[in-house]
């Protein structure tokens, strides 16, 4: 199978709504012939997503805002261009802890990719309809991050 090159246009991508204001538009995916998926999440300021974890690696950077990782229980602050890789079944988590929107730039190296939800022990196809509906803003207080040297 002969997979064809592409310009995709951001203005033209579907928007997934998460809830809570977060919304993700996909770039790369097995539906283009791809063998890896991407694309962008775009958090207003507060937002995340809940604590999960997936069947794959995944490489996130930060291109607009201020986020707060948080990889198995550690939180560091993150600027735009900073890169967090993000080993298969480890624990994780993007926050918006700027004042203005964070968008974050994601890739999976399978296009079969799985989010599994920590509290829950759920697991969904990513951005399946149970996954969009699962990806609510934790409930609680925010905890202070980790401080960057």
């Amino acid at each position: 199978m002969t997979i064809e090159s592409r310009v995709l246009a951001f203005a033209t991508l579907p928007v997934f709504e998460r809830g809570g204001g977060v919304q993700t538009m996909l770039f790369s995916s097995k539906e283009l012939g791809a063998h890896i998926t991407s694309g962008v999440t775009r958090f207003p300021a507060g937002g995340s997503i809940p604590l999960h974890y997936h069947n794959c690696d995944e490489q996130t950077t930060v291109l607009e805002g201020e986020a707060e990782a948080e990889i198995d229980g550690r939180r560091v602050r993150m600027r735009p261009y900073d890169t967090a890789f993000i080993p298969q079944g480890r624990h994780h988590r993007f926050r918006n802890v700027g004042t203005g929107p964070m968008m974050i730039l994601w890739v999976y190296n399978i296009t079969d990719v799985t989010r599994t939800f920590v509290e829950t022990g759920e697991t969904v196809p990513h951005l399946s309809p149970r996954d969009l509906a699962a990806s609510r803003p934790p409930a609680g207080p925010t905890d202070r991050p980790e401080r960057r040297a």
